[in-house]
């Protein structure tokens, strides 16, 4: 069984792309910014997002020791659900993935939680980011103080879209002695892709 972050890492290899731009909305650590570096290359972006300093600070720190050249990312210190209003207008329809890892900052203060008002508008967002065959994954934690309304809005929120325009699946444990973290990976289908960049989407099904 894999962790909730290496499923995420296994889609992502899946679909993305070196040169393509993808979202990473809550950089924390630095972890899965670093990784979507690797993928998009040297002339790709990772727009990375938090809203507390102390992430922005070890995320860059990370991608500095690491040697991933400046141009390949850029950090913005702000929520996620203003992401529209801090990417550039000509990435709307053209992203590859945009990544969500909710809950607190691990190591950080752990009453600074993503919330569900916050984190919806978010991920409506980043849906709208997506190309056709584009990948939204959302990481959810239901065991803290809040994270069981954000994870049932979430949930909620998925099921609701349209079978036409995305498909969504869960990746979770269900018979764990707590409250586990699951994975909502959300593809986005639709007219219009580009056979020629291999960007169809990617199979969510087992």
């Amino acid at each position: 069984m894999l962790s909730a972050t290496a499923f995420c890492h296994t889609l992502l290899r899946e679909c993305v792309r070196p040169g393509d731009a993808v979202v990473d909305a809550t950089a924390g650590n630095g972890h899965d910014t670093f990784f979507l570096t690797q993928l998009t290359g040297p002339d790709g972006k990772v727009f990375a997002f938090d809203i507390q300093p102390r992430a922005l600070g070890t995320t860059a720190l990370l991608l500095r020791t690491k040697g991933v050249p400046e141009s390949c990312y850029h950090l913005i210190g702000a929520n996620h659900a203003e992401m529209a209003a801090h990417l550039p207008p000509d990435l709307t329809g053209r992203c590859a993935a945009v990544i969500f890892n909710l809950g607190y900052l691990p190591g950080g203060d752990k009453s600074v939680i993503t919330r569900r008002e916050t984190t919806l508008p978010a991920v409506r967002t980043a849906l709208a980011l997506l190309r056709p065959g584009g990948l939204l994954l959302v990481v959810v934690y239901p065991g803290h103080p809040g994270g069981a309304e954000e994870a049932a809005a979430l949930r909620e929120w998925a099921a609701g879209l349209p079978s036409s325009s995305s498909r969504v699946t869960e990746y979770r444990n269900l018979n764990a002695a707590k409250p586990s973290p699951c994975v909502l990976a959300i593809g986005k289908t639709g007219s219009g892709v580009d056979q020629d960049q291999d960007a169809d989407p990617i199979p969510l099904e087992s």
